[in-house]
């Protein structure tokens, strides 16, 4: 999938180094050529040497050696690569890149470079929350830096929390993602709904859903990545947009059908969001108090809009409407009456009753249905998902097109 593609590896200080070398063997056996950068810090915990052994080329290190800048000067090595990848970046190198520094050659490199650059952070859980980097986090997403976790988990100091590099096997799959073709969807305007919405019943109470949010960011990333405009309306969520995706937050049903409508026209829509059915039929502007002896409360609740039957229905209707079905019995059978129903294109269908570790999880098991059949998908990532869907609409829409041209 990496066949022909030329990945530059810079690889700074930090334990998270000995990851590197798993991450240089993932890339090569997806078929990317990787050449290394070592920090003087770097070389601190691997050497020269195993990076050059698994690259099957010259590591480079010195800003300032003759035979380096012969064999690969600095603009060299950032001009002949598809893509610049730093992992694990340090906090000290992030605020170095966000300086401009060009006192060492990866810092130089950098300075010197036009190609995407994306960074895997790693660092103490405090190091990454501290106000200047997180300063540093800002700015540089500003700039175009493309930024992958960190996540949450053991950290070599002992301490658990935010600060981990991301898996090597998810760097790989955005990797593979993002160089395989990023003009897929250029042109395109994709309407994307996700995580829940919140109905309140009174300033402290409130009817919502346990849907994450994660499946819908993980598609928006994919469509973004493939060179689509991407709007996201999101309800409450604790997720990072993902890069080059424009985000609308909302909170209600009502918010959220707003946000969709303004944002139309579209060429696609994908309604990912766990919407409300119900809303309460009168919000208290007060807390409802529980009396004394009182065993029973009647809520009274009304519907809230359908959000995907109303995009559908819509004059200005995109050409592909995508609609999504969380199901605990009959699966198949209710994401057909769902795809008919709601006059949607196609329905990605889970089953939330086999699999109860979806919602809110990191994986997910999918039937595509469309007018003319289904396609079961394996269980995978959610990003994985998303980049499946991607290939699956590139692939709608290119048949399309052809079909408009012959019949012009």
């Amino acid at each position: 999938m990496l066949k022909n593609k030329k990945i530059l590896l810079i690889i700074t200080g930090g334990i998270a180094a000995y990851k590197s070398l798993d991450l240089i063997r993932r890339l090569r056996e997806a078929g990317a050529s990787v050449t290394g950068v070592l920090t003087r810090s770097g070389a601190e915990f691997i050497t020269p040497l195993a990076v050059s052994a698994l690259t099957g080329t010259q590591t480079y290190s010195d800003l300032f050696s003759l035979k380096d800048e012969v064999d690969m000067g600095h603009i060299r090595l950032s001009r002949e690569s598809d893509m610049i990848l730093v992992a694990p970046a340090t906090a000290d190198f992030m605020s170095r890149m966000i300086q401009g520094r060009a006192d060492d050659l990866a810092a130089a490199t950098l300075l010197a470079s036009d190609k995407p650059v994306v960074i895997a952070p790693a660092m103490n859980s405090k190091m990454w929350w501290n106000e200047a980097t997180q300063a540093n986090l800002n700015q540089l997403r500003e700039r175009g830096i493309h930024v992958l976790g960190p996540e949450e988990g053991d950290l070599a100091c002992g301490e658990i929390g935010d600060g981990r590099m991301a898996e090597v096997a998810e760097i790989v799959s955005w990797v593979k993602n993002f160089l395989f073709d990023r003009t897929r969807l250029k042109g395109l305007k994709i309407l994307i709904t996700a995580g829940p919405t919140v109905e309140p019943i009174d300033p402290v109470r409130f009817i919502s859903n346990r849907s994450s949010g994660k499946q819908g960011y993980a598609i928006a990333d994919a469509c973004a990545m493939a060179g689509a405009e991407v709007i996201l309306i999101s309800g409450p969520t604790a997720l990072r947009v993902p890069v080059n995706c424009t985000r609308i937050d909302v909170q209600t049903a009502d918010d959220m059908l707003k946000a969709s409508q303004d944002s139309l026209p579209a060429d696609i829509a994908i309604c990912t969001a766990g919407v409300s059915d119900w809303t309460a039929k009168a919000r208290q502007t007060k807390k409802m108090k529980k009396q004394s002896g009182q065993k029973e409360m009647t809520l009274e609740l009304k519907q809230t809009p359908d959000i995907l039957q109303s995009i559908a229905a819509h004059t200005k209707r995109p050409q592909l409407v995508i609609g999504f079905a969380a199901e605990t019995n009959d699966m198949v059978k209710h994401a057909r009456e769902k795809l008919l129903s709601k006059n949607c294109d196609w329905i990605l269908a889970n089953d939330i009753g086999a699999n109860p570790g979806i919602l809110g999880g990191e994986q997910n098991q999918i039937t595509l249905l469309t007018r003319d059949g289904s396609e079961e998908w394996p269980l995978l990532d959610k990003r994985q998902v998303g980049q499946l869907l991607v290939d699956r609409i590139a692939n709608f829409m290119k048949n399309k097109k052809q079909l408009t041209r012959k019949a012009s």
